[in-house]
């Protein structure tokens, strides 16, 4: 595998960071990915005009996603919005909270985000991108990467130039995501347009889309020449895939292993979230853990039913038997 990744001065062990997911990268999940060998850990996006300008139980929802644990670092956060003031603003308040490394999502497909102009509808106002990259790198001096797609649709495909504008403007990184914002999480990642953001610049460029296994990423970094990978779908239920990179001779996890990691990973959510909330999120992760596995069909079937604490631990204990 590749040599360490170093953004800016923060150099990384190993090349394999967990991508940010909305809903799904919280502190639980991150500490997880961490334990398991990734190099670094995303948070899910957090709303930079929540952060500068939400009040009482609003703002406490927003800061509750920044909540990190020590096992996680380090930590990245991303932050989203369409206005550069907000963006930098908020990208001070996460400097304070010791994040080691600060993200600008320029990539999200989904609608509601970019009905604000946010996400990648940014990627079809490379100005904007450029003032909010620049006014952003004045605020912090922290690491700071962007996420972005292959462009905001097929006829306007533009990766190469805003990792040209986002190194000129003071990012250390970009993230590239070989999809078209239009294609969601559809269809087949165009690996070539990392290859070409790769070449475009001389900050490391980090691949993203369709890494499934340890042999993909190996395959991603030979074929592109990208400097390393983020693992999105490809580690939900399956954050082994990070220790694996790092060491494509280690063991595939027993039964017995994956039986721990999953009540270790309850456990996080339930002295996070408590009980309720932790059951509603476990059941997710449940389908992601169980994917492929004998009798995990008959384990997501009564998932509808499993509503307390004591439902997933008896559900968990009866299919491992």
């Amino acid at each position: 595998m590749k040599k360490n990744l170093q953004i800016d001065g923060l150099e990384l062990d190993g090349c394999a960071l967990s991508a940010p997911m909305a809903g799904v990268s919280n502190s639980a999940f991150r500490r997880i990915a961490k334990k398991m060998g990734a190099s670094a850990v995303y948070s899910e996006m957090v709303s930079a005009s929540g952060l500068t300008r939400a009040s009482g139980a609003a703002r406490a929802y927003y800061f509750r996603l920044l909540s990190a644990h020590p096992e996680e670092r380090p930590l990245a956060i991303q932050i989203f919005g369409s206005r550069s003031l907000d963006i930098a603003q908020a990208a001070e308040q996460v400097a304070s909270l010791d994040a080691e490394i600060i993200d600008i999502n320029m990539g999200c497909p989904v609608h509601k985000v970019l009905r604000r102009g946010e996400g990648v509808a940014l990627m079809k106002d490379l100005k904007l991108a450029g003032e909010i990259i620049r006014e952003t790198r004045k605020a912090v001096n922290l690491p700071l990467t962007v996420k972005m797609r292959s462009g905001f649709d097929a006829k306007s495909v533009n990766a190469p130039e805003l990792c040209r504008i986002a190194e000129a403007s003071g990012a250390d990184a970009v993230i590239v995501h070989a999809r078209t914002g239009d294609q969601g999480f559809s269809g087949k990642a165009d690996w070539s347009m990392i290859k070409s953001c790769a070449q475009s610049v001389k900050i490391p460029v980090i691949g993203n889309g369709d890494i499934k296994n340890a042999a993909d990423a190996e395959r991603m970094l030979n074929e592109t020449g990208c400097a390393g990978v983020m693992i999105g779908r490809g580690c939900l239920g399956n954050p082994w895939i990070f220790q694996q990179i790092k060491n494509p001779q280690a063991p595939l996890p027993d039964m017995a292993e994956r039986r721990k990691i999953i009540f270790e990973h309850f456990d996080m959510l339930i002295k996070m979230l408590g009980d309720a909330e932790a059951v509603i999120h476990m059941r997710k992760h449940l389908v992601w853990y169980t994917k492929g596995l004998e009798n995990g069909i008959e384990l997501r079937r009564g998932l509808a039913k499993i509503k307390t604490r004591e439902h997933v631990i008896e559900a968990v204990e009866k299919f491992f038997k």
